[in-house]
């Protein structure tokens, strides 16, 4: 692991959306034999690149997902809720949670979100956990621990947080009172002193910044996304080069781009950016060009993923995508999923967390047990999420590493496939 990485651990929430109760997605390795190359080693940790979760529409899976990005958000902005700021300095709307609605008990109730990561740095491995409680009026609880390589298990608090109540052990004497003072309800600790730039919670911040979310389940972010031009792209030749290397993995068609800065037709001399996909034509030297735009699906959210991939890759963190499989062939879904499990490829151990429907990715022959998740939705409308590894057949017994996971799960022995039913509304019409 290189100076400077981060892997995420654990990630815990509860009472968010669909999840009631207290969920868990665990990145960290269990002792089954198979694979043993995808593990790596951080300290005492042994921790897995790679998670893809599997379920019905509606299940839930897409949850655990939101549920990472909500927390992201809010701790990237809070620093803005609250307080009397008007204007042009307004900061975001307070990011109100979304509780499980189908219980008195829980609609009105705080939500929770914790992490647990891993950081290599200067001093040594260190492990992080943060977390905190939300309710629809604000914060009620937070709170950052730490432990080093050797301190067997046990954690530090840097700060904790009930209420009004502050204990800041961890935080340098000169920055409490600023704390203290500019605390708001619906601002977190963390947020706030990132922004009075304290190192320790700026970190944390940052670790959170690293990470990063694309969403194919939905038609507008999608859009966007596909309309997000990787970083240099228009003026560098040598990035666009790189990215035609990376498109002749999947369409050695594409040979080059032809990139034109215009002015738009909006009266305020605006500018936008026309790009072409260059095409090489059969049995001549000679070449045709279509809009981007006008590309395939498939070639839209590759084009789309370059930059997540590239940022992630370079820089680490964890790279959240809902739908990885949509629109793309499972062969190239492969090949993306090994980049992460390839060191040269990606040397800052950088984390691919999906969302699929593809039952192929079951195979025994291409994932560990523990890189399997399953989400399944109850009549009740309450998800829970389980590994693979964890799972317990009804004869009591584990899932073996030599079963046919595709099959099996097909078949129904997991859970989290849809009920199927004939649409009878149908009859007669």
């Amino acid at each position: 692991m290189k100076e400077g990485s981060q892997m995420l651990l654990q990630f815990n929430f509860k009472n968010f959306k669909s999840f009631k109760e207290n969920t868990s997605l665990d990145m960290t390795a269990t002792k089954i034999s198979e694979y043993n190359n995808h593990v790596i080693k951080v300290g005492n940790e042994k921790v897995l690149p790679v998670a893809v979760i599997f379920g019905a529409n509606a299940s839930g899976k897409s949850n655990v997902l939101e549920a990472f990005r909500y927390m992201s958000r809010y701790v990237v902005t809070s620093f803005g809720f609250g307080g009397e700021i008007s204007g042009k300095e307004s900061g975001p709307e307070f990011l109100k949670s979304s509780p499980f609605l189908f219980d008195p008990k829980t609609k009105d109730a705080e939500s929770s979100f914790e992490v647990y990561f891993i950081s290599s740095e200067v001093t040594g491995e260190k492990s992080y956990n943060y977390g905190f409680t939300v309710d629809q009026n604000g914060v009620n609880e937070e709170w950052l621990n730490w432990k080093s390589k050797s301190s067997r298990g046990e954690y530090k608090r840097i700060f904790y947080r009930k209420g009004k109540k502050l204990d800041l052990p961890g935080i340098p004497a000169k920055s409490k009172q600023n704390l203290e003072i500019a605390l708001e309800k619906e601002t977190l600790i963390v947020s706030l002193g990132a922004k009075l730039k304290i190192d320790k919670l700026k970190f944390i911040r940052d670790w959170f910044l690293n990470n990063d979310f694309a969403d194919f389940g939905k038609p507008a972010e999608n859009f966007f996304l596909s309309e997000k031009l990787p970083g240099e792209f228009v003026e560098n030749k040598e990035v666009q080069r790189k990215v035609v290397e990376y498109f002749s993995k999947f369409d050695p068609s594409i040979i080059a781009f032809e990139i034109e800065t215009i002015e738009k037709d909006d009266g305020n001399k605006s500018m936008k950016v026309k790009i072409d996909a260059v095409h090489k034509m059969i049995g001549t030297d000679e070449t045709a060009s279509i809009p981007l735009k006008l590309e395939s699906a498939g070639t839209l959210k590759m084009f789309a993923l370059y930059p997540l991939l590239k940022k992630v890759l370079k820089n680490g963190g964890v790279l959240f995508v809902d739908e990885l499989n949509a629109r793309l062939h499972p062969l190239l879904v492969r090949t993306f999923v090994i980049a992460f499990l390839d060191p040269e490829i990606n040397p800052q151990h950088a984390q691919l967390i999906f969302t699929s429907h593809e039952p192929w990715q079951l195979s025994s022959k291409m994932m560990r047990r523990d890189e399997v998740w399953f989400t399944e939705k109850a009549d009740t409308g309450i998800s829970t999420l389980y590994s693979l590894a964890d799972f317990i057949d009804e004869d009591g017994t584990k899932i073996r590493k030599d079963e046919n996971y595709e099959k099996n799960y097909l078949l129904g022995k997991y859970g989290a496939i849809p009920a199927m039913m004939h649409f009878d509304m149908f009859k007669g019409e």
